[in-house]
């Protein structure tokens, strides 16, 4: 399965892979809009991979039959407040 993986201009590491290159017709317009103008990054064949780098392959593969689309967001960053919590509870053991 191949598949051409877009970036956005719009929202920092945020990726939108297509079943066909320059084929957007499955996205919906809202999506595209908020996307921004689309660069091409890479085509991919999937059949080859057995993960990728922050997606779940699985899912990826699912989301492209399904829907013809598949929309990778940028992994939740963690909050500071947390990350201190982290530091005071290794600090303290």
């Amino acid at each position: 399965m191949l598949c051409a993986v877009y970036k956005s201009v719009k929202k920092d590491r945020t990726y939108l892979y297509l079943l066909r290159r320059d084929d957007f017709s499955a996205v919906p317009e809202a999506l595209l809009k908020t996307f921004g103008t689309p660069v091409l990054v890479t085509v991919i064949n999937l059949a080859k991979r057995e993960h990728l780098a922050l997606a779940d392959i699985d899912k990826v593969r699912q989301q492209l039959t399904e829907h013809g689309f598949y929309l990778q967001l940028p992994p939740p960053e963690e909050s500071l407040l947390a990350q201190h919590k982290r530091q005071q509870q290794q600090s303290s053991n």
